[in-house]
């Protein structure tokens, strides 16, 4: 599977944003599915991810209650619907995809395939 991230882009604070991440191959409900972030300077973390399985979703502390993943079996797609935007969610937003089914991983280097990241910009 070839995840590809979109829809990042200049925001406001407070601003809401809806990043999608399409895969190309395997259908992602197939994977764990999850969106990491990088800010500059700073290492690439988790941020959420979803599973099929029966894991459900997991979120970033972060970022809980902000922020929602979601998915589109038919579209083969996955979401990450943010809201309150705060300049410290600025970063690049990674989508990436786990083998791994049974759990949810937060760790990047348990994710198989990654695509290019698109940018998410926080300010006034």
């Amino acid at each position: 599977v070839q995840p590809q991230a979109s829809g990042g882009c200049l925001v406001q604070p407070g601003g809401s944003l809806r990043l999608s991440c399409s895969a190309s191959g395997r259908t992602f409900s197939s994977y764990t599915m999850g969106w990491f972030r990088q800010a500059p300077g700073k290492e690439r973390e988790f941020v959420a991810a979803i599973n099929w399985s029966g894991a459900g979703t997991s979120y970033a502390d972060s970022v809980k209650g902000r922020f929602t993943i979601s998915g589109d079996n038919a579209k083969n797609t996955v979401y990450l619907q943010m809201k309150g935007l705060e300049p410290e969610d600025t970063a690049l937003y990674y989508c990436a995809a786990d083998r791994w089914k049974q759990s949810i991983h937060t760790a990047l280097q348990e994710y198989d395939y990654w695509g290019q990241g698109t940018q998410v910009t926080v300010s006034s």
